[in-house]
């Protein structure tokens, strides 16, 4: 009785493409990611911010939260998203939640992103792009941070202002497993987006932000 042995023919091709041209590809997006948040720095503020909001929904959040977690968004504060996300697109508990999931994964792959460049490209190319904006003296601080603290670094640190993203270039150059690595930036982000939204729905329920 003939066995039949899955053709392989079309996967092997596909990861031969990857490995050839996984990281031309990832340059590309960053580039491209890169020229739209440098153009939002010298157009855009919170206004702004609001105005794409308002217009594209969630299609909006979700590409702002990709600039987010590549590092690359020059015209907003990174702690402002998902407040204003919830403002404009959440009328209730569950939509609230949609925010944040979208949040997640948005700032999940724009982090993947820049974590494959700094894992495929190695510190000294990294460092010679203009869109990077950390210079060596930062960048030393965080790889010690990371060879301290390891891999519980990166959920850690995603889920604390003003570190979100610190230790992404360092596990790049630690070469972390992808899996790993997308897991432990999903975790922290998730913790950070949603004490973020939690706090924001309940000082707008006791009338903090009432004058705004």
């Amino acid at each position: 009785m003939a066995v039949d042995v899955p053709d392989s023919t079309s996967t092997g091709r596909l990861q031969q493409f990857l490995e050839d041209y996984g990281l031309l590809l990832v340059v590309g997006l960053v580039a491209l990611l890169a020229v739209v948040g440098i153009s939002l720095y010298f157009v855009g503020d919170r206004a702004l911010l609001r105005d794409l909001l308002d217009r594209y929904g969630y299609a909006a959040l979700f590409a702002i939260l990709i600039l987010e977690g590549a590092m690359l968004l020059y015209f907003a504060p990174s702690e402002s998203l998902v407040p204003l996300g919830i403002t404009f697109l959440a009328e209730s508990r569950v939509e609230s939640v949609l925010v944040i999931l979208v949040a997640v994964v948005g700032a999940t792959i724009g982090q993947y992103v820049l974590f494959l460049l700094a894992k495929r490209g190695g510190r000294e190319w990294l460092l010679q792009k203009p869109w990077f904006r950390i210079g060596e003296d930062r960048l030393e601080r965080f790889d010690r941070a990371f060879e301290r603290w390891g891999r519980i670094a990166i959920p850690v640190s995603n889920a604390l202002l003003f570190t979100r993203g610190m230790l992404t270039v360092p596990a790049g150059f630690a070469e972390v497993d992808d899996r790993e690595f997308v897991v432990l930036s999903a975790i922290g982000s998730l913790i950070f987006q949603t004490w973020l939204a939690l706090a924001w729905i309940y000082l707008n329920e006791v009338g903090l932000f009432s004058f705004l």
